[in-house]
């Protein structure tokens, strides 16, 4: 049984990451996918991140309605500084399936920053995400250095296998939305609206909490009024 972890700052979760999440499911046939948010991300120190019980939160919001996905509580309630390392053993222990950890190539080509970068492709496969224009992408163009006499890579460069550890990877093109999490978080600061950049539900919450910023104001029942009666046709 191949299981999906999916882990990352959500900060807050968006569509971007939920459709992701679906077509790698369906290119891979993962039994389930598990959204796992970080509790202290080690590699955004300087960014303004939303109280870990807060992205968990949203999380399980953005996915009730899936039955394939899920949202993983075991980083946030490890607390401290999340390391994939620690993540991917524990998941393993607790699973007993094949994990498959989705990654976009740009995170993917930082793995050789983070903590024990060879025993991460020991513990777990890989599906490496990309959006067009990147479709003519290889593998060996984000493999870390670290790691590159551990994993032999196809002809082809779209896949590649573990020299002992029986784990793979697997280049998965996406559709991809042009969304980001940096994005929702400037527009709420600015007071601009995310409709439809979050699921309904998250949105609601995220304004209502006003984390990253005050919440939109709500449009005028008459757009006349705003502006003395004037209507720009721009």
């Amino acid at each position: 049984m191949r299981i999906g972890v999916y882990g990352g700052t959500f900060n807050p979760i968006h569509v971007g990451h939920l459709r992701a999440a679906e077509e790698v499911a369906e290119a891979l046939d993962l039994a389930r996918v598990l959204f796992v948010p970080s509790a202290l991300p080690p590699h955004k120190p300087d960014d303004l991140v939303a109280p870990a019980a807060q992205r968990l939160a949203w999380v399980r919001l953005a996915v009730a309605g899936n039955p394939l996905f899920a949202a993983d509580p075991i980083e946030v309630e490890r607390g401290g500084p999340s390391y994939l390392v620690d993540t991917l053993r524990a998941l393993r222990a607790r699973e007993g399936g094949e994990l498959v950890f989705l990654v976009g190539c740009d995170a993917f080509a930082e793995m050789g920053a983070w903590r024990d970068p060879r025993e991460l492709f020991r513990l777990a496969s890989y599906a490496v995400t990309t959006r067009p224009p990147l479709r003519a992408g290889r593998l060996d163009d984000w493999l870390p250095d670290a790691v590159k006499g551990d994993v032999e890579i196809a002809a082809d460069g779209r896949s590649g296998s573990h020299r002992d550890a029986g784990t793979w990877l697997r280049l998965v093109e996406i559709r991809g939305l042009d969304v980001s999490a940096s994005d929702v978080r400037r527009r709420l600061r600015e007071g601009r609206s995310v409709r439809y950049l979050l699921p309904e539900p998250v949105r609601r919450s995220v304004e209502a909490s006003a984390v990253y910023g005050d919440a939109p104001a709500a449009p005028s029942a008459n757009p006349r009024s705003a502006n003395g009666g004037a209507q720009s046709s721009g």
